[in-house]
């Protein structure tokens, strides 16, 4: 396997499936059983999910409600997407630990690096719920936090899309999509591959990220094998 330690992002409007809105069992189990497939290969699997499906802070700041209040709702939105997901790899035999930001013992550990890496190399599957656990940071740069400091090899960045185009493919199909990128030259071109902060710590470290469609049955696999899906963001 090229990785052997990964942080797989996921985002909170994936779960939704076909759905307007929450949590699609459906999808879900699709997912478990993408993971399920590298996990047997001893891959480390620690995930990040975000909260899209159920509330977003900045949306709920742009209607009128406190942003800070907004953004603790949003992260305990993606408590309750990261049980989900629990649920779906333990109900497929995987063992997993949920890690949260926020204190909430009664369904989750707090998050603690040394204890989350020996988690990963007990190979339990580790999902990092409540963000930061502050304000103002999304879940883009609790992936890349939490990916720096459990020493992942990569960012692996689950969308619908199937990598990085030079514009919005679902609005010009003549977009060209890139196999691969330097930070700089997303920089440069003014890409969205996640928010600014999250782009900056990923450069800093020196952590390439791969943006791939999830959706995709075996996209997950082979780019844990070495194969060339999506589009690498490196130096």
């Amino acid at each position: 396997m090229k990785y052997k330690r990964i942080l797989l992002k996921l985002s909170g409007e994936a779960l939704m499936g076909d759905r307007q809105y929450g949590i699609d069992p459906k999808r879900l189990a699709e997912y478990a059983d993408e993971i399920k497939q590298i996990h047997e290969l001893g891959v480390q699997i620690a995930i990040v999910i975000g909260g899209g499906n159920i509330f977003r802070g900045i949306a709920g700041a742009s209607n009128g409600m406190d942003r800070v209040q907004g953004d603790y709702m949003g992260m305990l939105a993606t408590v309750i997407n990261g049980m989900a997901l629990q649920g779906a790899l333990e109900e497929k035999g995987m063992l997993t630990r949920l890690q949260t930001a926020l204190k909430i013992e009664a369904i989750a550990e707090p998050y603690i690096k040394r204890r989350a890496v020996r988690h990963l190399e007990k190979n339990r599957i580790v999902i990092f719920g409540a963000g930061t656990g502050n304000p103002y940071f999304t879940t883009d740069t609790a992936a890349v936090l939490r990916g720096v400091e459990v020493n992942a090899d990569v960012i692996l960045k689950g969308t619908r899309v199937d990598g990085i185009y030079s514009e919005d493919p679902e609005k010009n199909k003549d977009a060209v999509k890139f196999d691969y990128i330097s930070f700089e030259d997303v920089l440069k071109k003014g890409l969205n591959v996640m928010d600014t902060t999250a782009f900056t710590l990923s450069q800093e470290n020196k952590l390439p990220i791969i943006v791939f469609d999830m959706n995709k049955e075996g996209n997950l696999l082979k780019i844990c094998k070495g194969d060339n899906i999506g589009t690498v963001v490196n130096i």
